[in-house]
């Protein structure tokens, strides 16, 4: 929690012990009310706790607001008992311009940031699209998807570490050897095989044998520089770039299937080895190994998890999977189960489907049909910015359609440009009084208390706040909540910029100075959450 909310939840705690009640077990919740005549803080501590007290939530809300604890909280203007039983707090603008000066004392390294996360070591593993062709648009979703959730935990105080997990053998990239060598003879590929014309520029590339594993990895190669480079395009990179291959080779598998023989939790069944998933939540049991003696997918993504956990130490693990992964949630948290792991430090987190549409239809992508809508074309048609505020203007779990000519605006009704802008227009704001000789006064001679208009007090709140909402983004995994700051922080400034003039003439000195800190402050916080999604912060446009 921010200061403010810490120093409320503090007098709440003090408020039930004066009345002899214990906090909740999780302490006590503090929020910012979606509208702002609810309030600058709220609680629902007297819902919480009134049932197992034998009380109406009214009337233990109503003991809670005329204790003494709650009459000291600092910068109280008012207090209110609201509905069923929400305490609502109303502060003085006191405590806005107390909160204002934190922000620029902070600057841009600290603010926002904290140690919520104690250091705890997080994998954060996304993308990991298979090496057989180039990126599609979906992962361009999951990508800035998952390195948003990367920058807002850092920011929070977590260790963490990214982690492209390339599945670099199988059957897969046989077929994948296999397409190369028929284009490279003017054949068609296999019937199930990669028919893109990306694999007719790799045939032609491909000096080697006509040998298919030769082949599979010329092409994996190949195509994982194209991922990496487009990834960079994006603004993307990663820690580690984690082989298959390298788990089978090492005999990793082999060594987590005795591990779950072992601890009872196989039995063979059809000539086949299997893992008994249903003792551990599953809905059905797994085969690890096949009749034909090979491993399945899910005997190797065991060993890898395995690995992350037992052998890297990670204390968590977040994995982002594409939508055709969700049947590997369930038998995954099992495995880790069988091995003694909690399921709990195991996240799976889904992205849906993401569409393009073209005029009115909607287009289609395969990657083995070959009619691939590239995540390359996607970034080169609407830039970096846009392409991330897009994949992080909505949860990961909601389908997603995309109309092109409407993303390409450069007009105030493009989201990435109306926010981008806003931190342009900032930047313009102090080139022009530098050019007219103003300079800002140290914080300490500033008179804050001039801001007073209803534009001015709505920018410093949403400011502030941007802690509060980088730390539910992190909690949550959710960094489209840092989207919506960014527009709402946005838009006020706009707000601002129309209504109140800093250098016109007949602004006076005190209220000049006090809103050049303003526009700074602002400037501050939109460079720390357009950092958080990975979207550059301009100087002029």
């Amino acid at each position: 929690m921010a200061k403010r909310e810490i120093q409320i939840a503090s007098a709440i705690e003090r408020a039930l012990t004066e009345l002899g009640i214990s906090p909740p077990d999780a302490g006590v919740k503090v929020e910012r009310p979606a509208r702002l005549e609810h309030g600058d803080y709220a609680t629902s501590v007297a819902l919480e706790l009134s049932k197992s007290l034998g009380k109406s939530p009214r009337s233990l809300a109503q003991e809670i607001i005329e204790t003494r604890a709650i009459s000291e909280i600092p910068h109280l203007k008012g207090i209110e008992l609201a509905g069923p039983g929400f305490i609502n707090f109303r502060l003085m603008d006191s405590h806005l311009y107390e909160s204002l000066v934190e922000l620029l004392g902070q600057g841009e390294a600290d603010f926002a940031s904290s140690d919520f996360g104690k250091g705890q070591k997080i994998q954060l593993e996304f993308v990991s699209a298979n090496p057989t062709g180039p990126l599609h648009v979906g992962n361009a979703w999951w990508a800035s998807y998952g390195d948003a959730i990367k920058r807002v935990l850092l920011r929070s105080g977590f260790d963490v570490k990214t982690e492209y997990y390339v599945n670099d053998t199988g059957g897969q990239i046989r077929t994948l050897g296999e397409s190369l060598l028929a284009r490279r003879s003017n054949q068609a590929p296999p019937e199930d095989g990669y028919q893109g014309e990306y694999v007719v520029d790799l045939a032609k590339r491909y000096q080697g044998p006509d040998d298919v594993s030769e082949a599979g990895k010329f092409a994996v190669k190949e195509n994982l520089a194209a991922i990496k480079e487009s990834l960079l395009n994006l603004n993307i990179g990663f820690d580690e770039w984690f082989s298959q291959a390298s788990i089978e080779e090492s005999g990793a598998v082999d060594e987590t299937i005795e591990i779950l023989a072992s601890m009872g939790a196989t039995y063979e069944k059809d000539g086949a080895l299997w893992l008994e998933a249903t003792r551990f939540g599953d809905n059905r049991d797994r085969v690890l190994r096949k009749s034909d003696g090979y491993f399945t997918y899910l005997a190797g993504d065991i060993a890898y998890h395995r690995n992350k956990f037992l052998v890297r130490g990670f204390d968590r693990v977040i994995d982002i999977f594409g939508a055709d992964h969700h049947g590997q949630v369930a038998s995954l948290k099992a495995a880790m189960s069988a091995l003694g792991i909690d399921p709990d430090r195991l996240e799976i987190l889904i992205g849906q489907m993401v569409s393009l549409v073209e005029g009115d239809k909607l287009v289609k992508f395969s990657k083995r049909a070959g009619n691939i809508v590239s995540m390359e074309w996607l970034v080169s048609e609407l830039g970096p910015a846009v392409t991330r505020l897009l994949s992080l203007s909505s949860s990961l779990d909601r389908a997603a359609v995309i109309d092109i000519e409407e993303a390409k605006s450069t007009s105030m009704d493009n989201p990435a440009y109306y926010i981008q802008y806003a931190h342009a227009r900032i930047a313009s704001i102090f080139r022009v009084a530098e050019s007219k000789g103003v300079s800002l006064k140290e914080l300490e001679e500033v008179q804050f208390e001039v801001l007073k208009t209803a534009r001015e007090l709505e920018l410093i709140r949403t400011l502030i706040s941007l802690p509060d909402v980088v730390r539910d983004a992190a909690i949550s995994r959710a960094p489209q909540r840092v989207v919506a700051w960014l527009k709402a922080a946005a838009s006020a400034f706009h707000g601002f910029y129309h209504d109140c003039p800093i250098l016109a003439e007949g602004v006076e000195e005190d209220l000049l100075q006090a809103r050049l800190q303003l526009a700074r402050a602002c400037q501050i916080a939109l460079r720390v959450a357009l950092d958080l999604v990975g979207i550059e912060a301009p100087e002029q446009m």
